[in-house]
């Protein structure tokens, strides 16, 4: 089945989406992989009392035992202004919640990275590394890898990588084309694309395809970011882990392949790199 490798489960219901009930048919479904990332120094302790509650509630055993073991967890700040301008306290929160937590089923850090789209002061920049190379250490300390969030920042990004020497990671919502995936693979890192990649308009329908073919296939992820980017065609309406069928659907038929196989490599990839 179509392995999801990131989402954010607590934000469906600010959608309008029953969480309980999307679980419960992942599970049903026997989706073997969903990782629910974080985005705030304190909510790992939050999302995994969430889904614990749900798991707890569901009365078939062995569908309550899928939903356990399919169920996995990234810890980490995205750089919203409030976070790079108190990095250091909001690292503190965030080592904390780990250890407090205990969770073996902590697979990575992040989402954490660059956004010059939003954070588009300059006097930003300078703590939105700091923030990143913090918990890029994290990510080695704790022998994980690392979900990274670029939005108009592929030099920052880049560098980031590379003058961390860092080979263990993913590009999570890949938002850049080809050429830069190149710098990124050459690093060592994956690429993951999301629905939005189903969004191309005319003009862009051949860089799309040039994209999608270029990844190679032992470093390609797909991700919903539900609640966000749901794929054609339901874009514009909330997304949820069960229409990542859609983009593996898409991704597939431009690769030349059948999802079933394309379901295989990601859920292959998944695993090597979250483990």
């Amino acid at each position: 089945m179509f392995t999801d490798t990131h989402c954010h489960l607590t934000y469906l219901a600010g959608r309008g989406i029953d969480a309980a009930s999307v679980i419960r048919e992942l599970a049903d479904k026997k989706v073997p992989f969903v990782l629910d990332s974080g985005t705030r120094s304190n909510d790992l302790k939050e999302r995994i009392d969430f889904v614990n509650g749900i798991t707890a509630s569901v009365q078939d055993s062995s569908l309550k035992e899928r939903a356990a073991s399919m169920l996995r967890f990234g810890a980490g700040i995205w750089p919203d202004k409030d976070a790079i301008a108190d990095r250091f306290l909001h690292m503190d929160v965030l080592r904390e919640q780990i250890e407090l937590c205990d969770e073996k089923r902590l697979c990575a850090i992040g989402e954490c990275g660059f956004d010059r789209h939003w954070n588009t002061d300059d006097a930003d920049e300078e703590g939105e590394r700091e923030l990143f190379d913090m918990q890029l250490e994290l990510a080695r300390e704790l022998e994980l890898p690392l979900i990274v969030h670029s939005r108009d920042a592929f030099e920052q990004t880049l560098a980031g990588i590379k003058n961390a020497g860092e080979k263990k990671g993913v590009l999570h919502c890949y938002s850049y084309g080809a050429e830069e995936a190149r710098a990124f693979l050459d690093e060592g890192w994956y690429i993951s694309l999301s629905g939005s990649v189903t969004y191309a308009k005319k003009t862009q329908i051949s860089e799309t395809e040039k994209l999608v073919r270029f990844i190679p296939a032992d470093r390609l992820l797909l991700e919903t970011d539900a609640p966000y980017l749901a794929p054609v065609p339901f874009r514009g309406k909330p997304n949820t882990p069960l229409l990542i069928e859609h983009t593996y659907r898409f991704v597939a038929n431009i690769r030349g392949l059948s999802t079933e196989e394309l379901a295989a490599a990601v859920l292959q990839n998944a695993r090597r790199l979250f483990g």
